[in-house]
């Protein structure tokens, strides 16, 4: 290199750059009313569609090299794109352009003895950082959600979806500037260089949050090297516990549905626990082992069917995302109780009972992100709530719990109107 060569920017460089131009494109964000922002919004879905030829061409190009570099069909299809599946990412920026405002809402209010009134009022976090992987439909329902709530995003996704991703964040970002939304409002890191990963995990100060959308190596990497805070699950070991007082019909069709509706999500049941005094544990089993699910259980389980294998330590903290679920027998309430305290990772858990005493203990002492009674634990999605899109599950004790969408995208400040009040 000789000595007129201008140094190449380094990723911790590069991330601070993009980190300030988004902040001061948030400021100017967060000035914009709800109509200015769903009107932004609507416009950016508009883009997408008007851009399905350059964003399909550039999906080939992915789908092209993934093939090439092995990836597995299941990966390969989260990549794939097609005329249908980009209408249905444009829809779901609309709905979300069309869904209530939470920044300004006021959470709370009070007047002091002394005049002073308080409130509290939701206010956009700020700039968040969002990292994911295969998933190109991500950076269209990450800007978006982080645009109604008012904030910022630097996004950074996986190489496998590179192309995607750019065309899909280019018309989003030219649909959000044509109606008033500041470009820098949504960024895309322009590099697949891992050391920008890490300079968005020490971005501290510059960036808010940070957001990881993917497998368990991702998730497990940003929760141990970030410095920024993270909302995040890392794994989704979900228990359903089927009481002595459930009921035989519904607690099998509970337990088919959580496992086999769709094995991959977050939200499958990974661990069955069936009470001793349950008199149709059998027909529950074989209902699922008919259905083609492999069953792991301890020594009770296995004499309820001769098709169940033995169950190893490691498999009550697995989370399988397949056809594969762990059984156990337990002694009651309380027995059921202490083993998904051992072995839940706080995500979602259910219990089946027709007495509501037992389900109300269930809920209140469970310490889960979701906590369900007589329902499938395939419920946990933000969709299911009510709540729009969601940009991920947080199992953490601290701001957002569960599906986290645009309420979980805010926290508050304290807003207080005097009269010409002094503390004595």
């Amino acid at each position: 290199m000789n000595s007129m060569t201008a140094p190449a920017e380094t990723a911790e460089a590069l991330v601070a750059r993009l980190a300030r131009a988004g902040r001061t494109a948030q400021r100017v964000l967060a000035r914009l009313d709800a109509p200015a922002k769903a009107a932004a919004l609507h416009a950016a879905a508009a883009a997408l569609r008007a851009a399905e030829p350059e964003i399909l061409a550039a999906n080939a190009q992915d789908m092209a090299a993934g093939e090439a570099n092995g990836l597995t069909p299941a990966l390969l299809d989260r990549l794939r794109l097609d005329a249908g599946r980009l209408a249905a990412i444009a829809d779901a920026v609309d709905q979300v352009a069309d869904l209530p405002d939470p920044v300004g809402q006021v959470i709370d209010s009070t007047e002091r003895p002394n005049g002073l009134a308080l409130s509290r009022v939701r206010i956009p976090i700020g700039l968040i950082g969002i990292i994911y992987e295969s998933r190109p439909n991500v950076t269209a329902d990450a800007a978006a959600l982080c645009v109604r709530s008012g904030n910022a995003a630097l996004l950074r996704g996986g190489s496998e979806a590179v192309h995607s991703n750019r065309a899909i964040h280019a018309a989003m970002a030219a649909g959000l500037a044509s109606a008033g939304v500041p470009a820098d409002a949504v960024q895309l890191l322009p590099t697949q260089d891992r050391a920008a990963v890490g300079a968005m995990l020490t971005a501290s100060g510059l960036i808010d949050m940070i957001v990881p959308r993917g497998g368990k190596s991702l998730v497990a990497r940003v929760q141990a090297d970030a410095r920024v805070p993270v909302l995040a699950h890392l794994d989704g070991i979900c228990h359903t516990y089927v009481h002595s007082a459930a009921d035989p019909a519904k607690a099998a069709a509970i337990a088919l549905n959580a496992k086999l509706r769709r094995t991959g999500i977050c939200g499958s049941m990974e661990t069955l626990l069936l009470d001793a005094q349950f008199p149709a544990g059998q027909a529950v089993v074989g209902g699922l082992l008919d259905a083609g699910c492999e069953l792991r259980g301890d020594a009770r389980a296995r004499a309820l069917d001769p098709r169940i294998l033995a169950a190893s330590a490691e498999d009550w903290d697995t989370e399988y995302l397949d056809a594969v679920l762990s059984v156990a027998v337990v002694d009651g309430l309380d027995a059921a109780l202490d083993h998904i305290a051992a072995h839940s990772s706080h995500h979602t858990d259910a219990v089946v009972s027709e007495d509501p005493a037992t389900c109300e203990r269930f809920l209140a002492e469970v310490d889960s992100a979701i906590v369900m009674a007589n329902a499938s634990t395939q419920f946990a999605d933000g969709g299911e709530f009510g709540l729009g899109a969601e940009i991920g599950i947080a199992t953490g004790r601290l701001h957002a719990r569960g599906p986290v969408a645009l309420e979980g995208l805010t926290t508050y400040k304290w807003v207080v109107r005097g009269s010409g009040q002094v503390r004595p």
